[in-house]
């Protein structure tokens, strides 16, 4: 038999135009990484033309054990097969790959083979290898969304805003996604391959990586440690000590790193938000439109009857109860149509990565339809009924007395499920999707709504429809941490008879999710109102007696309670106080070039009247930095400005956020935010030219 004389000789994936034509150059410009739906062409380098009716074969295998094998078509066949075309040309020949709109995500690798006309292989060239994401851009992809500034914030950018704090005080935290930064691509790949779904049958596992749904819930899962070789274990109390706190953290990427570097065991620790912000990055990086959102007063209704009973003692203080109401929680949502649901059930997808409770045995929630929650469907998959909840339970307050009777408490207000919030594609603000999940307050629509999700509806025909001639509220300006402040309750009497009362107000440390920290302060008196007038009652709450129990937080909760001579429910009022804190001042003089050293400075003054000691800064940011700490020498004193200065090298032009965090024994969790623009020194190099267009790949397809 006759030596064959190699025909291939060298294979280019086209990596810079190909990458650059699919969006993912920011993840990596040597590898190849396109999106799904859309094609991409690939070199063969040749010794010359392919020998008479010869021709070529393309198989592509998928997973560590070649769980998945496809032969692609050599013509266009029905829409969802992968096939390609060859135009041969100079002695190369540029293979042209279609990938249907619902390909698996993952890691594939490429065998082309040269086949003589009795089918037997003359030759194979192995060695090409790229990653498949989803494609939002495509409009036959199920995660297709068809707004480009949408897009830009939702898949593309690195860098968001959180919003934390008291439904009438929000604050946010800068936090660095960072979905694009070296490595996170494959850890995002490694979190998929370790849930135990990959682990028990890999082979129905990565068959079903086509769909978001599947995927989204695998992710919701596997974020949390629970029950899995999940990322991040919870921690809702302190000490920390023995891993960071949730608090310190200001970015996502770290936390995957580490994970991924311990050999898949959990980072601790999380709460809400860092759970949520770890999956946001997880599911942009694959191609999923994403947000954070945060629900305020957020209720965590254990039993599923709609109703939060929340038991107090004599004392008013919080005796056990597994339903609770979370100052905030986070969750994300991820846009997807819902190929398994009746209609009207696409667009955003509620996911909920904290572990709260079991869903089809594991600690995730989602992906439920928002558009359900707003229309009380709640046998629609997945956990509606849990995610109502949050959004619409009762919450009912009850004393139970020493003989262990209870009394009801009235309530004054309407509070579950309050602006709830995300970050504004156009800008850092806040963006309120409160509408989204529920029709508006007092509604017919809401009304309905109740009815159907089998929700009493509260303030309809009570006992006593007579409102109670007493009114109580609590009021307070927007304290800062380290200062002492006042908080004036006030009674009112509208009616025509003067009142008498007993008023207790107690000042108790939570933390977000309503973990009872012990009291500040607590003081009962005899009031007496006049007719139609007002009684106020200051509490005056001193720095010294708050810090020694207050929660890392920072809230304090005050809760006043008025029981009037001859009425049988006593009124009950409460409000949370975030204490603010200080601004950090992150500041970026000069021009910043690819590569080329800048230098930053972080300031901020400390406004508490102790010395802070131990002091330390954290800063990161995605194409910037990988999260580096700065320790500050000695204490900083009380009113003393501290700041430091550091240098890095941008790694990626463009416009980044510089995420800054400083800690320290007595403050913790201050943050500052500055953004950096990161210009390229040269002209555009030639590959970033529209000379791609020659091959018949377009920068706007689809």
């Amino acid at each position: 038999m006759a030596h064959h004389k190699s025909v291939f000789t060298d294979v280019d994936v086209r990596s810079h135009e190909n990458n650059l034509a699919h969006r993912t150059r920011e993840i990596d410009r040597e590898r190849l990484i396109v999106r799904r739906g859309q094609p991409f062409s690939i070199t063969l380098q040749c010794s010359g033309p392919l020998p008479a009716k010869h021709y070529l074969e393309l198989k592509l295998r998928l997973g560590k054990k070649d769980e998945v094998v496809i032969t692609v078509q050599n013509e266009r066949g029905a829409g969802d097969k992968w096939w390609f075309n060859q135009q041969e040309a100079q002695g190369e020949i540029v293979l042209t790959l279609h990938s249907p709109a619902d390909a698996i995500i993952g890691h594939y690798h490429l065998a082309v083979l040269l086949l003589a006309h009795d089918r037997h292989t003359v030759e194979r060239i192995d060695k090409v290898a790229f990653h498949m994401l989803f494609n939002p851009w495509c409009k036959d992809d199920v995660v297709y969304l068809p707004d480009e500034s949408l897009l830009q914030e939702y898949v593309m950018n690195e860098d968001g805003v959180i919003y934390q704090g008291a439904w009438d005080y929000i604050r946010s935290i800068p936090w660095n996604y960072g979905q694009f930064e070296d490595f996170v691509m494959d850890i995002c790949f490694e979190v998929l391959d370790n849930s135990n779904n990959a682990l028990k049958n890999s082979v129905m596992d990565m068959e079903h990586r086509f769909d978001p749904v599947y995927v989204s819930r695998i992710i919701a899962a596997m974020v949390n440690s629970n029950g899995d070789r999940g990322v991040l274990a919870g921690r809702w109390s302190e000490p920390y000590t023995d891993g960071v706190p949730p608090y310190h953290w200001t970015g996502s990427v770290k936390i995957l790193r580490q994970w991924s570097k311990a050999g898949f065991r959990p980072v601790k620790y999380g709460q809400c938000w860092v759970f949520a912000a770890v999956a946001c990055t997880v599911m942009r990086c694959l191609g999923i439109p994403s947000r954070v959102i945060t629900n305020f007063d957020s209720a965590h209704d254990v039993d599923g009857n709609l109703s939060l009973d929340i038991m107090l003692n004599d004392r008013l203080e919080p005796v056990e109860t597994k339903d609770s109401k979370w100052n905030f929680h986070c969750w994300i949502e991820s846009w997807m149509k819902r190929g398994d649901l009746s209609k009207g059930c696409d667009g955003w997808q509620v996911l909920d990565p904290t572990p709260q409770e079991r869903s089809e045995g594991e600690f995730r929630c989602g992906p439920c339809p928002v558009t359900a929650i707003k229309e009380g469907k709640l046998d629609v998959k997945y956990d509606a009924p849990f995610v109502f909840a949050e959004v619409n339970a009762d919450i009912v307050h009850w004393i139970v007395q020493r003989d262990g009777q209870r009394r009801k408490i009235k309530e004054d207000q309407k509070s579950v499920g309050k602006n709830i919030s995300t970050k504004s594609p156009y800008g850092n603000y806040r963006e309120d999707v409160t509408l989204h999940y529920k029709y508006p307050e007092g509604s017919r629509e809401e009304r309905e709504v109740y009815e159907k999700a089998g929700h009493r509806v509260t303030g309809a025909v009570e006992e006593n429809t007579e409102p109670g001639q007493l009114q109580l509220s609590i009021k307070h300006a927007k304290p800062v941490f380290g200062t002492d402040f006042d908080v004036i309750v006030e009674v009112k009497n509208t009616g025509s008879k003067e009142a008498h009362a007993q008023l207790t107000m107690v000042a108790t440390a939570v933390t977000y999710n309503s973990i009872h920290r012990g009291e500040c302060q607590r003081e009962s008196i005899n009031v007496t109102v006049q007719a139609h007038k007002v009684h106020k009652q200051v509490l005056r709450l001193h720095y010294d007696h708050y810090v020694k129990c207050v929660s890392e937080h920072h809230v304090i909760r005050v809760k006043a309670l008025l029981d009037v001579l001859g009425e049988n429910e006593p009124i009950m009022n409460v409000v949370n106080i975030p204490l603010s804190k200080p601004e950090l001042l992150v500041e970026v003089p000069g021009m910043a070039v690819l590569w080329e050293k800048v230098t930053a400075h972080v300031s901020f003054t400390n406004p508490l009247p102790v010395p802070l000691k131990g002091g330390v800064f954290t800063v990161e940011g995605a194409g910037l930095l990988p999260a580096t700490e700065i320790p500050v020498i000695g204490d900083v004193a009380p009113g003393q400005k501290v700041s430091v200065k550091f240098s890095f090298s941008p790694m990626r032009a463009g416009v980044k956020k510089l995420m800054v965090d400083f800690d320290s024994d007595r403050l913790k969790d201050v943050k500052g935010v500055g953004t950096v623009v990161v210009r390229r020194k040269y002209t555009r190099p030639f590959y970033e030219n529209p000379i791609i267009h020659i091959f018949g790949l377009s920068n706007n397809y689809p």
